[in-house]
């Protein structure tokens, strides 16, 4: 339980269905700490995992009549997602720490607490699809009817023994009837809610800023990622402050003016290089990606197609992906894609089953 509409709306609907309930909150976060990181210095409120998400979901609890427990799970937190966010970025990577919470904590963590607890399910907000399937002999993740919220991008590293446990109760519903839904259930308030965007332990989105507050907090150093800003054709036109202050299609805030639109095209964390170029060098056909999960398959033998999404609001785009080396692939797309970013997790659909997923690299 989120504290959000969504989640708070899924436990109405169940208890109204008879299931036996316990409301589960996981307490990632301390919003507290590195206050100079939030809006006018003050702890953020309304955002993802703030403390009024507590309060909210402690009320539904209450007035459904369902056990309530707070879970601390900052230490694992800090350590599976704040942490690699923060080295990816100083390795001139774009981490997305949102599928390492689902993939480190939401689900494994919180399905071992349902196992302690007797629990057979949990069951979660999500806007997703999960079912078994006969021919496959396996359980598949798909897309949810409402493609606007669709959440699978973010949940590709779920396994087998994940996706049999898990319920997604809104897979089959539209945003506005989950809102109709939680009216009727008598959580007016939470209707009204508005959706959480920004990353719990960022509030204001400014993850340079995070960067040296958590950095100071830790008694860590910056390290020096400075180095030269180059073009495609090997020019150095300048230089730079670090490269964990960029991010591929970058445009603003390169420091050098050249007459034409100048944009972050690769960067280079081994010789911290900044390499910037036209708009048509962020155009590519393939990327390389590694750690992957399969889901409706066991493992890739060989070349399938697939329709992969480089991002969240990424449309997906036709390509093909072919085994490469142990855990790797190599994805070709039909048509080239802007702005392919390392980082990132590369996700692969078959219509709206999620084939599995991986990390670019």
């Amino acid at each position: 339980m989120s504290g959000g509409v969504d989640s708070s709306t899924v436990a109405a609907m169940l208890r109204a269905q008879g299931y036996e309930l316990v409301g589960l909150t996981m307490q990632l976060w301390n919003q507290r700490r590195l206050p100079g990181t939030h809006p006018e210095g003050e702890p953020a409120q309304g955002r993802c995992c703030s403390i009024d998400d507590v309060y909210d979901a402690r009320h539904v609890a209450q007035k459904l009549g369902i056990p309530y427990y707070v879970v601390n799970q900052e230490d694992r937190f800090e350590q599976d997602v704040v942490k690699p966010f923060v080295a990816e970025y100083l390795s001139g990577r774009t981490p997305i720490p949102c599928s390492l919470c689902n993939n480190h904590l939401k689900f494994d963590q919180l399905l071992r607490t349902a196992r302690q607890i007797g629990a057979e399910y949990i069951a979660t907000g999500h806007y997703a699809r999960n079912e078994w399937d006969e021919g496959r002999q396996r359980w598949v993740l798909k897309r949810p009817a409402d493609k606007a919220k669709d959440q699978t991008y973010f949940l590709f590293g779920l396994t087998q023994e994940q996706l049999s446990r898990t319920m997604f109760p809104l897979g089959e519903m539209h945003k506005p009837a989950v809102r109709e839904e939680a009216r009727n259930q008598g959580l007016t308030v939470l209707a009204e809610k508005p959706d959480s965007q920004e990353i719990c332990f960022v509030p204001n989105g400014d993850y340079k800023q995070f960067l040296d507050a958590y950095l100071e907090e830790q008694g860590e150093p910056l390290p020096d990622t400075s180095g030269e800003l180059v073009t495609t054709s090997g020019e150095v036109i300048g230089h730079h402050n670090g490269i964990h202050n960029f991010t591929i299609g970058q445009r603003k805030g390169l420091g050098v003016a050249t007459g034409n639109a100048l944009y972050v095209v690769e960067i280079r964390g081994d010789r911290r290089e900044v390499v910037v170029g036209d708009a048509e060098h962020l155009m590519s056909r393939t990327l390389h990606a590694r750690n992957m999960n399969w889901i409706a398959i066991p493992e890739l033998h060989e070349a399938i197609r697939v329709e992969a999404k480089i991002r969240h609001r990424h449309q997906p785009a036709s390509a093909t992906v072919e085994p490469e080396g142990e855990d790797g692939v190599l994805v070709t797309f039909d048509e080239p894609q802007r702005s392919i970013t390392p980082g990132q997790a590369v996700v692969f659909y078959q219509g709206d089953v999620v084939v599995g997923g991986g990390w670019i690299v």
